[in-house]
């Protein structure tokens, strides 16, 4: 199992490149930013690829409503140049509330209107012209997206549910997952995402988990920290709904969280489920989440 670290995007760009230069040097194999409210994901990823080599570079994950097809491939495909093949274009779908209610779209149908997003960013990523006419999306591109690449960025699909499940194992290269429970994962979301991907004749999948880690010596006083900062996802349905599969209720019961033996034995049981690339999300209060950063570099140099 691969180590990845997730970047703050609400950090400075310095601290940003900072952030992924030690984890580079530290033996991370991978680093991964969310488009959320903070700055714009890809420019960042982009910035950061020029300063630092080697590393992949994932979004982990960028909402496709707000951004057509073929604007997300251009951008996707720029970067990719930039950092000299090294992006893995992480996508997904956002939530009602916020779809509708902030951007003013339509959330009808969400894993219908990912079928058909999909007929549509992925021949653009390989550059290929498009025509595809879906009930809630339209691509038509006769010509090339330039510049030629020597590698299209990968895509993986942001997945919880099993329609988005086969949609990522059967057309995507696998799946990133979020407050998603070790149980969930080895009972559920690998199995169903390795039998799409294995139904339609593709390599096995990625699935690449991120997940709140926090070394501490105060588990229950770090467990009630990280439920205040991340409360809010545990009232979005779809979060809802992973976590009453795995049985629990708070942010804080799908993290690792404890001493350095806790934190290995969770990177274990994450490797044990399927999990092909264990993303640190740095969780707790400040101090702990550098002293979670120095450990997770001494694991990832092992």
């Amino acid at each position: 199992m691969r180590l990845g670290i997730q970047i703050d995007a609400s950090r400075p760009i310095d601290e940003i490149v900072a952030l992924v230069r030690r984890a580079s040097e530290a033996g991370f194999t991978s680093a991964w930013s969310s488009q959320i409210t903070a700055g714009d994901t890809l420019t960042q990823l982009a910035v950061v690829g020029r300063e630092v080599k080697g590393i992949e570079l994932g979004t982990s994950v960028v909402p496709v409503q707000p951004r057509h097809p073929e604007v997300l491939a251009l951008q996707a495909r720029t970067v990719q140049e930039i950092v000299g093949g090294r992006l893995t274009l992480g996508i997904g779908l956002s939530h009602q509330v916020v779809v509708e209610h902030l951007w003013g779209l339509r959330f009808e149908r969400p894993a219908a209107y990912m079928a058909e997003y999909l007929d549509a960013l992925l021949p653009m990523i390989e550059g290929e012209p498009v025509d595809a006419h879906g009930a809630f999306v339209t691509a038509v591109r006769p010509g090339r997206l330039g510049p030629e690449l020597d590698r299209a960025p990968s895509v993986i699909l942001a997945a919880l549910g099993p329609r988005m499940l086969e949609l990522a194992g059967s057309r995507t290269d696998g799946t990133t997952t979020w407050m998603t429970g070790i149980t969930t994962l080895r009972e559920y979301v690998v199995p169903t995402l390795c039998a799409a991907a294995a139904d339609a004749a593709r390599p096995a999948p990625r699935v690449v988990a991120k997940v709140p880690f926090c070394l501490t010596e105060d588990p229950a006083g770090a467990a009630e920290r990280i439920d205040a900062a991340l409360g809010l996802y545990t009232q979005l349905p779809s979060y809802q709904a992973v976590l009453e599969k795995e049985g629990v209720e708070r942010a804080s019961d799908v993290s690792i969280i404890g001493a350095a033996a806790a934190l290995e034995e969770g990177l274990a049981e994450l490797a044990d489920a399927g999990v092909t690339d264990a993303v640190v999300t740095l969780a707790g209060d400040a101090a702990e989440r550098d002293a979670t950063f120095e450990f997770a570099c001494e694991l990832a140099g092992r």
